[in-house]
Parts: C-alpha cells; sequence; structure tokens
C-alpha cells in the first residue's frame, strides 16, 4: 500500500487518518489554528532573524506581507514605510 508521505509506515498512516476522521470538528479547527499559530511564529522568528534592528511593529507588518502578499498587505495596511 502506498501512503501519503513516503516516510510514513502504512500502519502508522492507517491510525493517524483513523483518528483524524473520528476527532470531533471542535478538535479538527483547533488542530488547524494551532498550526496556523505555530507557522505565524516561525514566519515571524525567520524575520526577526533577518532584520534584528526593527521594531516588533514593523516585523508584523512585513509578517502580513508574507501572510497576505505585499498588494493586499498593502491595502490592508498600508504600504511597508521605509523609516520609522
Amino acid at each position: 500500500m502506498r501512503t501519503l508521505a513516503e516516510d510514513t509506515h502504512p500502519e502508522a498512516e492507517r491510525v493517524l487518518l483513523e483518528l483524524l476522521r473520528d476527532a470531533s470538528p471542535a478538535r479538527k479547527l483547533g488542530m488547524v489554528l494551532s498550526a496556523n499559530r505555530t507557522g505565524r511564529l516561525l514566519a515571524f522568528a525567520g524575520l526577526r532573524e533577518r532584520h534584528p534592528n526593527e521594531s516588533a511593529a514593523r516585523l508584523k507588518r512585513r509578517l502580513a506581507d508574507l501572510w497576505l502578499g505585499p498588494e493586499l498587505a498593502a491595502r490592508a495596511y498600508g504600504p511597508l514605510p521605509d523609516h520609522e
């Protein structure tokens, strides 16, 4: 049997899919929200590493560029200022 992930044993994947199917909608939403939060934190940490001297507000605006794309982020939050 072929698995969705090449590094996952078929039996482990079967158990995982069964657990996901049996999870309540609230549990599934919680997992999605947790993954989303983790993704934002990782992206923010990467921005902080690349731009160590920038304020938290400017980093959050850069995060909006990553998350929404520059065009939508500019429409929603205004342009990314050159200087604070």
